[in-house]
């Protein structure tokens, strides 16, 4: 068993700590004096050790000692500081072990078609890859048997009113929370918002462990599209509520950051950015198709073809795409994907050169993107817009509403180079930018090159290894310090009705 040697200065009361081993040590001094030397204790077994909650020194600062990994952190007993959630000591050396993440994902990202399926996939699969025991709970409709190696386990489910034929679950029921339990996750992750990432916050309490939750869909965007809009009020309640439950919220986008701060669902330190990641290899150039293109542009590849892919969701505003095409007549547009909007959509088009493929996947979803000629995103409300990703990386530039995550995506100093953002909802100025792309060839190349090289900068593993070895790092110690803090009335009344004996 490894000796850790704590020094204690004996000027402050209660004890003043500092780990012998702090790699901050000008920042943190020990304070001495001729009369009052400092005691060195060896404490055999970091497990022996007691948890130690100090108070503050200065009237701001304040340390904790934590069992079971002596940890020296920094806690600002006024509130949430700015440096906060950066872990010191043994648990930055402990980034490469192996831990045990529980995933509850609503809906399944095995069947629901949508981006956060792409990353949530692409997220289990680099985890696994990195050493990590995963098991994922989600709802039933469209579990394999296994996925990487991760272990899966479906939830029963039912229909949602939100979201046609998306189901959801509470998954809450004695099978799920003896699974988890078995498993002993050291983190619990839940995509909110939903109905599960309550079971999976009760588990978490339940079983004592960090809980990060996801925010991927902005439903109080949604909701007015698909419901009533006086259910927005009381959903930014129910989202309150969970987020504040967590230790750290994740998000896809800086503008997603920002509603949730606007709306002061939680502290600002504990809103951490989910960076974007693409495959490059799958989503490449190198799958463009003349077959592929014959068949997106109904028989007439020679035609300037637009692409469209995503879920069909009237939140969407794929009617902004109607009224583009009735400005450019030599053109044809294709739409990959499915969704509650597309009979719709289709009843729209009716008479007009446009294509509607269903769902494609593999190397037929690698042929559509790449055999385009301009990907067209209208949607104002993305939270972080994958299939944009997706099309760059497949070399074909984007016109995308200036909305939602997408600037994060094509930033300022890269719009006109890589891409174009047009004002939202503005007909004339996406086709100031759209026109020129479908007449100029070499315009067109030049911006789909540079598109793919800047896409190749991201991958999912960079992503994954910020979330894993940062993120999950920062929410251990958020929960710590909570628990820190619930527990410095039982240490008061400990120290009050049994003191420690003095040491000479």
């Amino acid at each position: 068993m490894r000796a850790t040697a704590i020094t204690i200065n004996p000027s402050f009361s209660p004890p003043f700590c500092s780990s012998s081993s702090s790699p901050h040590p000008t920042r943190f001094q020990r304070f001495k004096s001729a009369e009052l030397k400092p005691i060195t204790l060896s404490c055999i077994g970091a497990r022996l050790c007691s948890f130690q909650g100090l108070k503050a020194t200065g009237g701001r600062k304040s340390f904790v000692l934590e069992a079971g990994n002596i940890i020296t952190a920094e806690v600002d007993s006024l509130g949430e500081g700015e440096n906060e959630g950066a872990l010191l000591g043994s648990e930055n050396e402990g980034n490469s072990r192996p831990r045990r993440i529980a995933l509850f994902v609503e809906p399944s990202p095995f069947a629901y078609v949508s981006g956060y399926k792409n990353r949530f996939q692409n997220f289990i699969r680099c985890l696994r890859e990195m050493g990590d025991e995963v098991m994922v709970v989600t709802t039933h409709e469209g579990v394999p048997q296994e996925f990487h190696g991760a272990k899966l386990i479906g939830s029963w489910s039912f229909p949602c009113p939100l979201y046609q034929k998306v189901p959801l679950s509470l998954a809450l029921s004695p099978r799920i929370i003896s699974e988890v339990a078995r498993f002993k996750p050291d983190i619990i992750h839940a995509s909110s918002p939903g109905i599960m990432v309550f079971g999976a916050l009760i588990i978490a309490k339940l079983l004592c462990v960090p809980i990060v939750m996801s925010y991927h869909t902005h439903v109080p965007v949604y909701i007015p599209r698909y419901t009533f809009s006086w259910l927005v009020k009381p959903m930014w309640l129910i989202i309150k509520f969970l987020h504040r439950a967590a230790d750290l919220t994740l998000v896809p986008s800086a503008a997603i950051a920002g509603d949730l701060l606007a709306a002061r669902v939680t502290a600002a330190n504990k809103i951490r950015l989910w960076n974007k990641g693409v495959d490059s290899e799958k989503f490449h150039p190198q799958y463009r198709s003349y077959e592929m293109r014959l068949r997106l542009s109904d028989g007439e590849p020679e035609k300037p073809l637009i692409v469209h892919v995503g879920r069909l969701g009237v939140e969407k505003s794929l009617d902004f795409l109607k009224r583009l095409m009735d400005r450019l007549p030599d053109a044809r547009i294709a739409f990959v994907g499915d969704g509650p909007y597309r009979e719709e959509l289709e009843k729209m088009f009716e008479g007009m050169p446009a294509v509607f493929t269903g769902m494609l996947g593999g190397e037929e979803l690698s042929q559509a993107y790449a055999s385009g000629d301009v990907f067209v995103m209208p949607s104002e409300s993305e939270t972080l817009g994958l299939v944009v990703l997706e099309a760059m990386s497949s070399g074909i530039p984007v016109v995308a509403a200036r909305a939602g995550g997408i600037p994060d995506i094509i930033p300022a100093d890269q719009d006109g180079k890589t891409s174009y953002l047009y004002n939202p909802g503005d007909l004339e100025d996406c086709l100031s930018k759209l026109r020129p792309l479908l007449q100029n060839k070499v315009l067109r190349e030049t911006m789909a090159k540079a598109a793919r090289e800047e896409m190749e900068k991201y991958d999912w593993k960079a992503a994954t290894q910020k979330i894993r070895n940062e993120q999950y790092n920062a929410a251990i110690w958020f929960w710590r310090k909570k628990r820190a803090q619930l527990l410095r009335p039982f240490q008061w009344l400990s120290k009050r009705f049994s003191p420690s004996p003095q040491v000479n």
